[in-house]
């Protein structure tokens, strides 16, 4: 036990010169073993290659760990982690110019106008309810240098449902929400990034690029994000907050509500959906802008805690009721669905549910 603290601590003081919050000695009140435990489990059955994960609750952070070789620093392809971030950086673009959540594609990107998918509103795309497919047919994957190249390869597509009537995750959709943004600031996506929200957190090791390309920073919204456990802390803890970093208002406290808030609506939610199956929730509005609206309030029907899971296991959640954050950052080794029934995807929430358990413990 003594050891296992000692590690604790000697990450915590690592992680302080590199974070955006304090350690706090809080976390020898809490029994973070269940935590360690199931995370340890993954790792010896080899399931990842290493981890790190770091907790704040309060403005603290209560329980960080690496494990094997991965630090704070350790850079990550997070897969649809980054889709909370890109709807960020497309939120930054309506705070800041004439970008509205209801306009529709065409008005932005004039190829568009004639055609079904140039009706559809911003808000839809990042709602994954815009009827776009999902993804490019196989074999093609969208790993274009530039968005408007991506549109040319999106315009001939057929949507495979009416605008609005659905919920289909995916991540094409994305791209043209990414590229309404790029015109209505008159730069590319990776800019926009770097200069909105990147920059102004200090995550100096994060960018977009496509999975399946070295270098560049060609933007795949929904799944190319690179990142690091610090810097995706430094997000979360920005959100967490309504917008605010360090004394700076990074997003507007009604652009963070309107991304958290009820984007499904009357869209039909086929069973099975993440929050079904991962999490055993039974609510339509399961989705926001960029972000999964994991637990809500029946009575008032906001979401208490969001998240952004992907595929290869990476998880970053914000619960406001134990007024905590965290995140899970690692990349799965080979298939994301493993022989014995895991799921790297769907059993990302035992983490959150294990740190409620452990902080609720304390109340």
């Amino acid at each position: 036990m003594k050891k296992n603290l000692l590690t604790v601590s000697l990450w915590g003081i690592y992680f302080l010169l590199l974070s955006c919050r304090p350690v706090s000695n809080r976390q020898a009140a809490y029994d973070f073993a269940p935590l360690d435990s199931i995370i340890t489990g993954w790792i010896d059955k080899e399931y990842y290659p290493g981890a790190t994960i770091c907790v704040v609750k309060d403005d603290s952070i209560i329980f960080q760990k690496a494990y094997r070789n991965f630090t704070p620093d350790t850079k990550v392809y997070v897969a649809s982690a980054g889709k909370w971030v890109a709807a960020a950086v497309i939120g930054a673009v309506v705070d800041r110019t004439g970008l509205s959540w209801d306009d529709s594609v065409a008005k932005w990107i004039p190829e568009f106008k004639n055609d079904i998918k140039g009706s559809i509103p911003l808000r839809q795309l990042l709602s994954h309810t815009s009827g776009v497919r999902p993804y490019l047919p196989e074999p093609r994957v969208d790993n274009y240098n530039h968005l408007d190249s991506s549109m040319i390869e999106i315009l001939p597509l057929d949507t495979v449902f009416t605008p609005g009537t659905r919920f289909e995750y995916g991540g094409l959709a994305m791209q043209i929400a990414g590229r309404m943004a790029e015109k209505a600031m008159n730069k590319e996506f990776e800019e926009l990034f770097q200069e909105l929200i990147a920059k102004p957190l200090g995550m100096n090791n994060s960018h977009f690029t496509p999975i399946n390309t070295d270098g560049g920073h060609a933007p795949m919204l929904g799944g190319g994000l690179c990142t690091t456990l610090h810097d995706y802390m430094c997000f979360l803890n920005m959100i967490y907050h309504e917008g605010m970093f360090k004394s700076r208002q990074i997003l507007q406290p009604e652009t963070i509500r309107e991304m958290q808030a009820d984007q499904i609506g009357n869209a039909e939610v086929r069973p099975g959906e993440y929050v079904e199956r991962a999490l055993g929730q039974h609510h339509t509005g399961i989705y926001g802008l960029g972000e999964w609206r994991e637990l809500v309030d029946p009575t008032t029907g906001e979401a208490y805690q969001i998240s952004s899971p992907g595929w290869a296991g990476a998880y970053p959640w914000i619960n406001k009721r134990d007024q905590v954050y965290g995140f899970f950052i690692t990349h799965v080794q080979g298939s994301s669905q493993k022989e014995d029934g895991f799921s790297s995807f769907y059993g990302s929430p035992v983490l959150s549910k294990t740190v409620s358990e452990i902080v609720s413990s304390i109340k």
